[in-house]
């Protein structure tokens, strides 16, 4: 298969793109859902880490076993190399998840998922700074503030049903979980250059879930309750992070990041969606509305192809 060719078809970018945002806005629910059921409390943070840890290992372990069977070498990288995939592990996964775990205890699956949009303008603001083919343009510019619209107005007027008034701990830790992706995914984009996109998440993954449940574990964090149905849960979210984040290393290495991070929008839309189906969080409040409608239409905004004027 030419792998360029598989990864740069449009078709295939949307399809691709769009699964990987189903996935990441299942997390939302799952993780509000793996709190009851692994008996988490709110200020729990030690066992909100290492729920985190033992996610992310098992995804980085399922990631690199799968390229083992393709019969790949894992073994590959320089001390240099490792050293970027080390701080890879520990800015996309590690610092990232501290932030989002501890977010999603103060905030809604709703109003969590369409504030972690925010990461979407950074990475295309980012990216006009850094590579010379993935200017802004007038479309981009209009996209943002489009979609950042919708992440304000779902922050306004502190006491509506959707999940009340900001909270520094709960939507502001989002943010920042979606400003550190942002950045990671342009670093990792650096990296992947010269090392197996594959081979890459999986150990940052790895490395990011060690960190966690270390980290978890020294603040007493643990894990009770395991049974058939929190063990899935866990299972399943653990693929999800594998399957997505290999699938976007690749889409990312293919292709501008601008293109591809715009997608981060619908992230919100399945994180609201699925929070409201598992959840049964309210998504009928207008102000959700309005923002998912802004949310999308900023997503269309960056996308379409047309001649637009770049702005230098």
């Amino acid at each position: 298969m030419d792998k360029n060719k598989f990864y740069t078809n449009r078709r295939n970018i949307v399809i691709l793109a769009t699964l990987c945002c189903a996935l990441w806005g299942s997390a939302y629910p799952s993780i509000k859902i793996g709190y009851g059921l692994f008996h988490v409390g709110a200020n729990d943070l030690g066992s909100k880490l290492t729920f985190a840890g033992y996610r992310f290992t098992l995804a980085g372990i399922f990631v690199l076993l799968l390229s083992l069977l393709m019969k790949k070498s894992i073994f590959i990288f320089s001390k240099k190399q490792f050293g970027q995939v080390i701080s890879l592990g520990f800015l996309q996964t590690a610092l990232q998840y501290i932030f989002f775990y501890i977010g999603m205890s103060y905030t809604t699956g709703v109003r969590g998922s369409i504030i972690n949009g925010t990461g979407t303008f950074v990475s295309i603001i980012l990216a006009h700074f850094i590579y010379k083919n993935d200017k802004l343009n007038f479309n981009k510019i209009l996209g943002c503030i489009v979609g950042f619209s919708g992440v304000i107005i779902v922050n306004l007027n502190g006491q509506a049903s959707s999940g009340g008034a900001f909270s520094f701990r709960g939507e502001g830790f989002i943010m920042i979980s979606a400003i550190i992706f942002a950045v990671s995914a342009i670093y990792g984009k650096r990296i992947t250059q010269k090392s197996d996109p594959s081979i890459v998440t999986g150990y940052q993954l790895f490395i990011g879930g060690v960190i966690l449940t270390i980290l978890g574990l020294m603040l007493g964090g643990r894990l009770q309750g395991f049974n058939l149905k929190s063990t899935g849960l866990l299972l399943y979210m653990a693929l999800l992070s594998s399957v997505a984040f290999a699938l976007w290393t690749q889409l990312l290495n293919y292709n501008k990041v601008g293109l591809i991070s715009v997608f981060n929008f619908l992230v919100p839309v399945f994180g609201t969606l699925l929070s409201a189906l598992f959840l049964g969080e309210n998504i009928f409040d207008l102000k959700i509305l309005v923002a998912l409608i802004l949310v999308c239409y900023g997503i269309f905004l960056v996308y379409r192809v047309g001649s637009v004027k770049v702005l230098c």
